[in-house]
């Protein structure tokens, strides 16, 4: 069992790392699901994570505080903003375009609503 959390763990830091390039892949939920699964699986694994100088600090923040840093916060949103603005300019139906404005709402009620730090 421990393997399987490990290579779930390690699938989700490689979500996250694609998730930095990518704006419609979110990254700190898949640290945080990396972290997780690790904690289940390898001590050393568990610490690298927390420990990395990049990944770290917004698990740590999450976990101590249940914050989400401001720049992070920003850069959510101008993701969010361009995404949905993508789907416009392609044109999707009006419905799925009412879907996606609905949910991408919520997901920045959610993030907008946290602690900064």
């Amino acid at each position: 069992m421990r393997v399987l959390w490990a290579v779930l763990g390690l699938l989700c830091v490689a979500l996250a790392v694609i998730g930095i390039v990518l704006p419609l892949l979110p990254t700190v939920p898949f640290l945080l699901l990396a972290a997780f699964f690790f904690a289940r699986s390898s001590e050393r694994l568990h610490n690298w994570l927390l420990d990395h100088p990049t990944l770290g600090p917004p698990i740590e923040d999450w976990q101590s505080r249940g914050a989400i840093n401001p720049a992070a916060k920003r850069l959510a949103t101008i993701s969010i903003v361009v995404v949905f603005g993508i789907s416009l300019a392609i044109g999707l139906r009006p419905m799925l375009l009412g879907i996606q404005a609905g949910v991408l709402s919520m997901v920045l009620l959610f993030i907008w609503t946290r602690p900064s730090w």
